[in-house]
C-alpha cells in the first residue's frame, strides 16, 4: 500500500489548488502519482462551498486530514507490547541510540530470513510515544527514546544567522576541491567543524569523512584557538594512512586561520566553504546533530570530556547503521573500502 498522504502533503495541495495548478504540477512537486493528488481532492472536496461565481471543488487541508484518519481501521495491539526477542532487540538498539528507522532497516539485514523480527520504523515510534500498554518509554530515557529531546516529531526550523565577513587568511575555496570529494567515491575527503560547549568557553572538533560517514571527535582540552586547533587536529589527522588524507572542508571559522600548517604537517589541504553556506558540509552537520544526543547544547563544559570519552562516542556512532550507506555502518563501509583496495588504487 502506498504511503498516506501527510498533512504537509495535503496543505501543499490545498495551495496548488489555490494557485490554479494543475494536478500533474502538484504532483510532481510531491513526488506522488497525479492519480493520487486528483483522487484525494476528489475524496476529499466540499462541494457545498464551492463558489457559485467559480464553480469547483473546494478543498480544505485539515478537513481532508481529518476525514482520511477517521477512516483509518482501527489499530490491532502493537507487535511490541509484550516481552519478546523482538522487543528486546529493538531495545537494544534505540538504547545505542539508533533511530526507529535505522533500527527497522538494520534488522531487515541482520535477520534477512525471519520475517518475525522485521518492524517498521511506525510502529516503533508508536511503541515509545503512543502505547498505553507495553510502552518503550518506559524502559528508555527520553534523550534516548527521542534525538531531539522533544516531546514529539516535527520539522526543523530553517537556518539563520549572519553571515561572516572575509577573512584574509582564508585559503582555497570549496570550489577548488577535487570533484572525486563531490560524488563520494573516494575516501579520504572530509569535513570538519567546531561543537561549543556552555557557555560558549569549551569546543571539541568533529570530523566526518564523506564517503563513509566515518567519525573522529577530537578534544580541545586547552582552547579553541588556532594554533590550539591546528595542533590537535594535525595529531588526529595524522593516526590515518596517508591515502585517507585527501582533504579537509572547513566554514571560515578563526580556529582554522592557521591552516596552512595544518596541510603541511598532514600533507591534507584545507578547503573553505562559502560565508553562511552549512549545506556545504552537509555531513558534517549531520553528525553534530547526532552529537547532541550525547552531549546536548548547553549542557557540557567540554574540557571536563577526555579524549577517552570521545574515543567511545565515536566507536558508537561509527556503529551505527546508515540509510545513505544502504544500512551499512560506518565502520563496516570503511573496512569495505579498505578490504576492496579502493583506497589504494587513486
Amino acid at each position: 500500500m502506498a504511503d498516506r498522504l501527510s498533512l504537509a502533503e495535503r496543505e501543499e495541495i490545498a495551495v496548488g489548488l489555490a494557485r490554479q495548478e494543475s494536478m500533474r504540477s502538484i504532483a510532481k512537486r510531491l513526488g506522488r502519482a497525479p492519480s493520487t493528488v486528483s483522487r484525494e481532492v476528489a475524496n476529499n472536496s466540499l462541494h457545498a462551498l464551492a463558489s457559485a461565481a467559480q464553480p469547483g471543488l473546494a478543498y480544505r487541508a485539515s478537513r481532508a486530514h481529518a476525514v482520511a484518519l477517521s477512516a483509518r481501521p482501527r489499530s490491532r495491539a502493537g507487535r511490541l507490547t509484550r516481552p519478546s526477542r523482538l522487543r528486546e532487540q529493538v531495545l537494544a538498539r534505540l538504547r545505542l541510540r539508533h533511530s526507529p528507522r535505522q533500527v527497522a532497516l538494520r534488522l531487515r539485514e541482520d535477520f534477512p530470513t525471519d520475517r518475525e523480527m522485521w518492524v517498521s520504523h511506525e510502529t516503533i515510534y508508536q511503541a515509545i510515544y503512543l502505547q498505553a500498554r507495553g510502552n518503550l518509554r518506559a524502559e528508555l530515557t527520553r534523550q534516548v527514546a527521542l534525538r531531539s529531546g522533544r516531546a514529539s516529531r516535527r520539522a526543523r526550523p530553517a537556518a539563520g544567522g549572519a553571515v561572516r565577513s572575509n577573512r584574509d587568511w582564508v585559503g582555497l575555496n570549496i570550489s577548488q576541491r577535487p570533484a572525486e570529494a563531490d560524488d563520494r567515491a573516494v575516501p579520504g575527503h572530509w569535513e570538519g567543524d567546531l561543537v561549543i560547549g556552555r557557555n560558549g568557553t569549551s569546543a571539541i572538533a568533529t570530523l566526518v569523512e564523506r564517503a563513509t560517514r566515518f567519525v573522529l571527535l577530537v578534544a580541545l582540552p586547552d582552547s579553541r584557538v588556532s594554533e590550539h586547533v591546528i595542533g590537535q587536529l594535525s595529531a588526529a589527522m595524522s593516526t590515518l594512512p596517508r591515502i585517507l588524507r585527501r582533504s579537509l572542508t572547513w566554514d571560515q571559522g578563526t580556529e582554522m586561520a592557521l591552516h596552512a600548517r595544518f596541510s603541511i604537517a598532514t600533507h591534507c589541504p584545507v578547503y573553505f566553504c562559502d560565508p553562511h553556506s552549512p549545506w556545504q558540509r552537509g555531513s558534517n552537520e549531520n553528525t553534530n546533530g547526532l552529537l547532541r544526543q550525547y552531549y546536548p547544547k548547553g549542557a557540557f563544559d567540554f574540557r571536563t570530556i577526555t579524549q577517552a570519552d570521545l574515543d567511545i562516542t565515536a566507536a558508537e556512532l561509527n556503529g551505527r547503521p546508515r540509510e545513505t550507506l544502504g544500512w551499512r555502518t560506518p565502520a563496516e563501509k570503511l573496512d569495505e573500502f579498505l578490504s576492496r583496495g579502493v583506497a589504494t588504487t587513486y
